[in-house]
């Protein structure tokens, strides 16, 4: 004959596993295919327009970010050029842009920025690093160039 103490017991066990395939469920699925979801869908809203969504950019008129030598060579500048936007000409991977300017971003925060830029850091076989809010924090509020620039 089973007890109340077995049957607690058998509940107790029971609850247990359910909670850890709940946990285990919920560790491995509330991730998307890509650790940067957040600046993916920032990025296919702000940006992927112009930029497209493989980051080819629009032939001749708006830059390529795959595997662009400027966006490798300013990741510096990254953050202000969201921001503020940019109206220089830019020469990137040999071509030269200078018909289209690209929009100021001012309603995005510290964070959505750096959540873009990690993005386009790691999309299409970019490998640039990992960028950290705090040091988009810093830039953003050393943009003078571009802010002066752009106004």
């Amino acid at each position: 004959m089973k007890g109340i103490g077995y049957s607690l017991f058998t509940n107790m066990h029971t609850q247990i596993f359910l909670f850890l395939i709940g946990l285990w469920f919920m560790l491995t699925t509330s991730c998307n295919d890509t650790i940067y979801s957040q600046g993916k869908a920032l990025y296919e809203h702000q940006c992927a327009n112009c930029h497209m969504t493989d980051g080819t950019g629009l032939a001749g008129l708006i830059p390529p970010l795959v595997a662009s030598d400027y966006y490798a060579n300013h990741t510096s500048d990254i953050a202000c050029i969201i921001y503020y936007g940019q109206k220089a000409s830019i020469t990137v991977n040999g071509i030269l842009y200078e018909q289209q300017e690209m929009p100021a971003f001012p309603h995005l925060n510290a964070v959505e920025i750096n959540n873009i830029i990690n993005y386009i850091n790691q999309a299409w076989g970019n490998d640039l690093g990992i960028s950290k809010v705090k040091d988009v924090e810093r830039t953003l509020e050393n943009c003078k160039d571009y802010r002066d620039m752009n106004e």
